[in-house]
């Protein structure tokens, strides 16, 4: 460096000026000599090496301690919520816990050491923004939120996805997937359509969030595993499941015709309730009634059955006592409840009797009050 002891630089000290027609303007203090520093190195060098030069002794102890710095290299450390993965030359060979752990210096072995036990959030329909004056604000995401149910209705699904790499899976998750939040976003927004679509409007926004939630999640996981992302699903949340705002209106008037309905099958159930027992036992009345008439005719049946055989069993033994006889029952049975006149025509055509028509008269009483 022959402008080092010039004090300004290859044009000179003082005044001079550069080839541009003005010196260097220095305001500070003078840089240190860059020569200067190399001599006294090299003499702090000398004054510790045996002997005041290097030598090959003194080559082979700076070898030896560059030696002993490049193994000392290979200590690194791993956090809590990491686990380290080692790469030989590129290629992924083991991974070690949280710790002290060891590998062979650079560029041998090298180590990656992602954040695999730490829980991850993802929103999806939603952003959560942050203002200064009103505190955290949520944006709306239509091109996300909005999805088709099965029931051809339009819904407005926000949710979140809680993720992790999996413990066992860091390998796959640094060298399978290059972008793991955009894989991740991507695999729920997909899953919670396929889900929304077979899924009625009512069931969702009522009592099947749950079940979506498990659905997604399980079917997240099982898309991810295909891919072999090393990404573990913890837990999908919906945050908000309603209808369109332009639509909410005419949404509330079919739920208040729903409840109409639900109301109205509910009274006609109750009335079905009351009138289908009394049916049922009059039925059951009607049916005992018949069942006893049907007895009775039979035993009648049967008993007149039994009473003709054994009239038939006299009969044949004497005819005409038993012919007489049934006359005479008929007669009696006949004749019995009625007024009768009998009229004797003894031997001869003159009785001592005059024929009076109507007969039956002559045996009729005069009612009360009757002046004849």
């Amino acid at each position: 460096m022959p402008w080092s002891n010039q004090g300004g630089g290859p044009w000179g000290t003082g005044g001079q000026k550069g080839p541009w027609g003005s010196g260097p303007q220095s305001s500070g203090p003078t840089p240190p000599d860059l020569e200067e520093l190399l001599r006294r190195s090299q003499d702090k060098l000398k004054n510790v090496l045996p002997g005041g030069n290097l030598g090959g002794r003194g080559f082979a102890l700076i070898v030896l301690g560059a030696i002993v710095l490049w193994g000392v290299s290979g200590f690194f450390r791993v956090e809590a919520d990491e686990i380290g993965v080692v790469l030989r030359f590129g290629k992924a060979v083991r991974e070690v816990q949280p710790g002290l752990n060891y590998h062979l210096p650079y560029p041998i072995e090298t180590v990656v050491t992602p954040k695999a036990l730490q829980a991850r959030k993802i929103d999806i329909g939603m952003r959560i923004v942050e203002d200064q004056r009103r505190g955290p604000t949520v944006r709306d995401v239509p091109e996300e939120s909005l999805m088709l149910t099965g029931d051809e209705n339009i819904v407005d699904v926000d949710f979140s996805v809680l993720w992790r790499i999996k413990p066992a899976g860091v390998g796959a998750y640094l060298f399978n997937i290059q972008n793991a939040e955009g894989t991740v976003k991507a695999v729920g927004e997909s899953v919670m359509r396929e889900v929304i679509g077979r899924s009625d409007s009512e069931k969702i926004t009522t009592v099947g969030r749950s079940g979506i939630e498990t659905a997604v999640q399980e079917l997240m996981q099982r898309v991810l595993d295909s891919y072999q992302a090393g990404v573990q699903i913890i837990q999908v949340q919906l945050q908000k499941v309603d209808p369109p705002a332009q639509v909410l209106d005419a949404l509330r008037d079919v739920q208040a015709a729903r409840i109409d309905q639900e109301r109205a099958v509910n009274e006609a159930q109750t009335y079905a309730n009351r009138v289908v027992p009394e049916a049922r036992g009059k039925a059951a009345r009607i049916l005992q009634d018949a069942e006893a008439y049907r007895l009775q005719a039979v035993q009648e049946a049967t008993g007149q059955t039994s009473r003709y055989l054994k009239i038939f069993e006299e009969y044949r033994k004497a005819p005409e006592v038993t012919r007489r006889r049934i006359y005479l029952e008929t007669m009696e049975r006949v004749l019995g409840g009625t007024d009768k006149i009998i009229l004797d025509p003894g031997s001869g055509p003159s009785t001592g009797v005059v024929p009076f028509l109507p007969l039956n008269e002559l045996t009729r009483r005069p009612a009360p009050g009757d002046s004849r």
